[in-house]
């Protein structure tokens, strides 16, 4: 199939180039790295008040309605920079979940920029992130308790309040934590805060549907997949960009190393891995969207190709920039993290790729 955006969807593309461009150059990203949220209040308002925020979010709460395509073409652009900050944790992976829940309350003032969400589903281990859930919750007189560890909470210090999947005697329950302010933690990926929430007999809210659970999540899960690899699709081209412009002013043996046969052939490797990923991210996007039957199996297709696709990328254009693209004045390393650390939340691509292996065989 051919896809292309729409006209809506260009003109949402060219307003979030401009602004980023204007309000969020290098300079705004590496400012960020050492502050605790990772935006600035100006920054996060102008999402809010340009409707990015509550994209996702229905307009009975007060957002755009929007599905994920749209949130595709913002998270592209993001990607670019790359942006830091709590868009992904609270614009897209939490708003996911509470819209899934049917936690209106709490979409309302995601959508106002109010409060901001996250969810804590990574934990230690392999293999699919649902099924590897171990935190549980049990009931100690009258109160839910959780026990547990969420490895991997993005935003978790800062966030107003967190979702928290936990198993239960019925299955897979929901829980909400307020203030969780789970341990920062140090990562990879400079530009973005993860945290560590420990839970020993923690109290929480139930919330959500009664039952399991699962299928819930696993949706939030893969549409989140999609959401990331986006990201890492803007990380992607601007870390290709990169490359490309610095050889062509990069002069070795009197004349550009662009003219290089070898520096060609990674360019094109490079491109090459770039538009196969455009292609499966933005389908994956649209099986979503439209509530295709193989949504699940394009998601895990994405997910297990766009990871170690960012990954070559952004390691060659490190190389090709050679001594200075070690540097940290080179904001090659920057997407080289993204790409890394993107490549590992909500399960790294070779889980994603047994999933793909797996629906294979089963039909086949």
């Amino acid at each position: 199939m051919e896809f292309a955006l729409d006209d809506d969807q260009q003109a949402l593309q060219t307003t979030v180039r401009e602004v980023l461009a204007n309000r969020a150059p290098s300079t705004y990203v590496r400012s960020m790295v050492d502050d605790d949220t990772g935006v600035t209040d100006a920054m996060w308002a102008t999402m809010v008040e340009l409707g990015w925020v509550g994209l996702l979010v229905p307009e009975e709460q007060g957002g755009a309605g929007r599905g994920l395509l749209e949130m595709m073409v913002v998270l592209e652009e993001m990607g670019r920079l790359p942006l830091p900050g709590p868009f992904l944790s609270s614009a897209v992976l939490a708003t996911m979940a509470a819209r899934r829940l049917g936690l209106t309350d709490r979409l309302a003032t995601l959508a106002a920029g109010t409060t901001r969400g996250t969810v804590a589903v990574d934990e230690d281990g392999h293999g699919d992130v649902v099924d590897r859930i171990r935190t549980r919750a049990s009931r100690k007189s009258g109160q839910w308790r959780l026990a547990g560890t969420k490895s991997v909470v993005l935003d978790g210090q800062s966030a107003d309040w967190v979702l928290v999947p936990a198993r239960t005697q019925q299955g897979l329950g929901t829980f909400v934590i307020e203030a969780p302010r789970a341990e920062p933690m140090a990562g990879l990926d400079v530009t973005r805060r993860t945290a560590r929430l420990e839970l020993i007999d923690a109290p929480a809210i139930p919330v959500g549907p009664d039952g399991d659970h699962t299928a819930i999540w696993q949706r939030v899960v893969d549409d989140g997949a999609v959401a990331l690899c986006a990201e890492t699709l803007g990380s992607m081209e601007q870390a290709f960009d990169l490359a490309v412009d610095y050889a062509k002013v990069r002069v070795q043996f009197d004349r550009p190393i662009a003219t290089f046969q070898a520096i060609k052939h990674k360019a094109a490797e490079m491109l090459e891995r770039i538009e196969l990923s455009r292609v499966g991210v933005h389908y994956a996007a649209w099986t979503s969207a439209a509530e295709e039957p193989n949504r699940a199996e394009a998601a895990a297709m994405a997910k297990a190709f766009v990871g170690r696709a960012a990954n070559d990328v952004c390691g060659e254009s490190i190389q090709i920039h050679g001594g200075v693209g070690f540097t940290w004045d080179c904001d090659a390393h920057l997407h080289y993290r993204r790409a890394k650390a993107n490549d590992l939340l909500l399960g790294y691509s070779g889980t994603w790729l047994q999933k793909v292996a797996d629906g294979f065989l089963a039909t086949g």
